[in-house]
C-alpha cells in the first residue's frame, strides 16, 4: 500500500529527514526540483526547442521551482522564470536556488530571463509550451487572492502543457478543497508520498496525471506507523484473497443470509445476492417478503430464496423474525438492508435483528436508514461485527453531520466514526474510504464516473460479504471488496462505456476483476 499523508505529516517527514538524519533540507529540493524536471523530460517530445515558464511564488515550492528552471536550462530549453514575490520574500533554501538561478541567467540572458510580476506582464509574455507551476505548496489553504487569482485564471486558459510542483496551486493539499480558482495540471509531480487532496473533491480533478517523485526521504519514515492513511494497490488485494482448500465444498466456502427485497424493490436484492456468489461465497440464501418471493425465485437461479411474513406493504413484516431464526444461527454473515423500504415495522424487525445477533453483519441501504431513525449510537450496545456501506446522504444521516463536511474530509470523518463506534465504514464516494477500529484508512483507486447508477452499492455489498463470509478478516473484506468492484465497473466501462454501464455489468466483469487480480495485474 501507499502512504497518502497530509501536510502536516509531510512536514513531519521533512523535519525527520532533515534534523535526525541529517539530510539537508538543500538537498531534498534539489532532488525534487531535479524529480520534475525529469518528469517534464520525459513527457514533452522535442523538449529542447519549447519555451517553459516556470510560475515561482515565494515559499518552498517556488524554490522548487528555480531547481526545475536551473534543469530545464540544461535541457536547452527556452526558460522564463515568472516571480510572484518580492526577492527580499524568498527565504531560506529557496533563496539559495533563486540567487544560484539570477546569477545564471545574468551570463545567460539570452536563455534564461527571470520577470518580476507586474499585471502588464501577462500580455507581454511570450506564450509558453510548457508551464510549471511552483506557486503554492501543499500547506496551503482558504482562498487564492490576488495577484494569484489572475495569474492561475491565465494559466488556466492557455494551451500549453501543465506541470504542477507537488499540487495545483489552490489546492488544500490535505483534502482536496478548491476554495474558488486553482491550476488545472495536466501533470502534478508530487514527492515523497501521496497526498489527500490530490485524491478527493476538486484537486482529484485538477491534479491529472499523479506521478510520484522520491526525493531521498527514509522509506520508514513515510510508512512510519503514526501514518495512518494509505492507497489500496492491485497486489495487495492479490495478498489477502482467500485460497480455497481442495477439501472445499459449498458449506465451508461462505453462508451468507441475504436480508432484502419489498414490493417495488427486488432488483437490489437479486443484485446483492448475485454478487455475493460472483465473488466466491458458496451458498447465498435470500429472506424476503412473501409478496415478492415468486419474482427473486424465478430472477436467482443459484440463490436459495425463503419467502417471509409481510406488511400489507409488501415490505418484511416483525413475525419475521422467529421465522427466519435458524438461518440467522445457520449463516457466517448477514447482510441486512437492499430494498427492504423505510416501513416503520420493516425497521423495527432490523433493528430487532441487529440487537440479537453476534455474527458478521453488514449493514446498507435501508438497513443503515432503520440504524439512522433509531441512533448510531445502539452500534456501541451490539454485539456483533459490523461493517456499514454508506453513501454520504446515508453517513450524513447516521453521523449528523451535512453532506458538505463530509465531502470536505471524508477521510477523518469516516476514520472518526470507525473509532467512535467501533466499526467498519465504507464511505463511498470519490474516492470510496474505508474506515477500520484502529483508525486507518484505506483509498479506492479503482472505478469511474459510470459507476453512479442504481443498484451499483447493492453489488458493493453483495461482493463485501463474499469475500468475508469466506474467512477473510474484516477490514481486508471491505478494502478489497472496493478495490474488486471498481475494477469490475473499470472493465465494463472500456467494454461498454460509461455511459451506459449499469450494476447489471459490474456483475458481469467480477469474474474478469478476479482474474485480472490473481494473474498479477491490476
Amino acid at each position: 500500500m501507499k502512504p497518502v499523508l497530509t501536510a502536516d505529516e509531510m512536514r513531519w517527514c521533512d523535519d525527520v529527514t532533515i534534523n535526525t538524519y541529517g539530510i539537508a533540507g538543500l538537498q531534498l529540493m534539489e532532488n525534487a526540483g531535479r524529480g520534475v524536471a525529469e518528469i517534464i523530460k520525459q513527457e514533452v517530445k522535442n523538449l529542447s526547442s519549447k519555451h517553459v515558464l516556470v510560475v515561482c511564488g515565494k515559499g518552498n515550492n517556488g524554490g522548487d521551482g528555480f531547481v526545475v528552471a536551473r534543469w530545464l536550462l540544461s535541457e536547452g530549453c527556452k526558460i522564463t522564470v515568472l516571480l510572484l514575490a518580492l526577492p527580499a520574500e524568498i527565504k531560506d533554501d529557496a533563496k539559495k536556488n533563486f540567487d544560484a538561478l539570477r546569477k545564471i541567467s545574468s551570463r545567460a540572458p539570452d536563455f534564461i530571463q527571470i520577470i518580476k510580476y507586474k499585471r502588464w506582464v501577462l500580455k507581454k509574455l511570450d506564450k509558453p509550451d510548457v508551464v510549471v507551476d511552483a506557486i503554492f505548496g501543499t500547506g496551503f489553504s482558504g482562498s487564492v487572492r490576488e495577484p494569484y487569482m489572475g495569474v492561475i485564471e491565465w494559466i488556466n486558459k492557455l494551451e500549453a502543457k501543465v506541470f504542477s510542483v507537488d499540487i495545483p496551486s489552490g489546492v488544500n493539499g490535505s483534502n482536496g478543497v478548491v476554495e474558488n480558482y486553482a491550476v488545472k495540471a495536466n501533470y502534478t509531480v508530487t514527492f515523497g508520498a501521496l497526498k489527500p487532496g490530490l485524491l478527493c473533491n476538486k484537486g482529484r480533478e485538477c491534479a491529472g496525471i499523479v506521478k510520484v517523485v522520491d526525493i531521498c526521504i527514509p522509506k520508514f519514515v513515510l510508512e512510519d506507523k503514526k501514518h495512518k492513511s494509505f492507497l489500496v494497490e492491485s497486489h495487495d488485494v492479490k495478498k489477502v484473497l482467500p485460497r480455497r482448500s481442495v477439501h472445499a465444498h459449498k458449506y465451508s466456502v461462505g453462508k451468507i443470509f441475504v436480508i432484502a427485497g419489498s414490493t417495488g424493490l427486488t432488483g437490489a436484492a437479486a443484485m446483492c445476492c448475485l454478487s455475493a456468489m460472483k465473488a466466491g461465497a458458496g451458498a447465498v440464501v435470500l429472506g424476503t417478503p412473501e409478496p415478492v418471493y415468486q419474482i427473486l425465485a424465478k430472477k436467482l437461479t443459484e440463490v436459495m430464496v425463503y419467502p417471509l411474513p409481510a406488511t400489507d406493504e409488501g415490505t418484511l413484516s416483525l413475525k419475521a423474525f422467529d421465522v427466519m431464526s435458524d438461518k440467522l444461527d445457520w449463516a457466517d454473515v448477514l447482510v441486512v438492508g437492499p430494498g427492504l423500504s423505510q416501513n416503520q415495522e420493516t425497521q423495527n424487525l432490523v433493528m430487532k435483528i441487529l440487537m440479537s445477533t453476534n455474527k458478521k453483519v453488514l449493514i446498507d441501504a435501508d438497513g443503515l436508514n432503520a440504524l439512522s431513525s433509531f441512533g448510531a449510537s445502539k452500534l456501541r450496545s451490539m454485539r456483533a461485527s459490523f461493517i456499514l456501506t454508506p453513501h454520504v446522504g446515508e453517513f450524513s444521516r447516521l453521523s449528523g453531520l451535512t453532506s458538505h463536511e463530509i465531502e470536505k474530509n471524508r477521510i477523518n470523518v469516516s476514520r472518526e466514526f470507525a473509532r467512535k463506534f467501533n466499526a467498519t465504514i465504507v464511505l463511498k464516494g470519490v474516492p470510496t474510504a474505508t474506515a477500520v477500529r484502529d483508525g486507518c484508512v484505506y483509498l479506492n483507486p479503482t472505478g469511474n464516473p459510470g459507476m453512479a447508477t442504481a443498484g451499483s452499492g447493492d453489488v458493493l455489498s453483495g461482493v463485501i460479504a463474499g469475500l468475508w463470509a469466506q474467512g477473510l478478516g474484516e477490514a481486508e473484506s471491505a478494502w478489497a471488496g472496493a478495490y474488486l468492484h471498481g475494477l469490475a465497473g473499470d472493465i465494463g466501462a472500456q467494454k461498454v462505456g460509461q455511459r451506459s454501464l449499469v450494476a447489471t455489468d459490474i456483475i458481469k466483469f467480477l469474474p474478469d476483476a478476479f482474474k485480472q487480480i490473481e494473474l498479477g495485474g491490476g
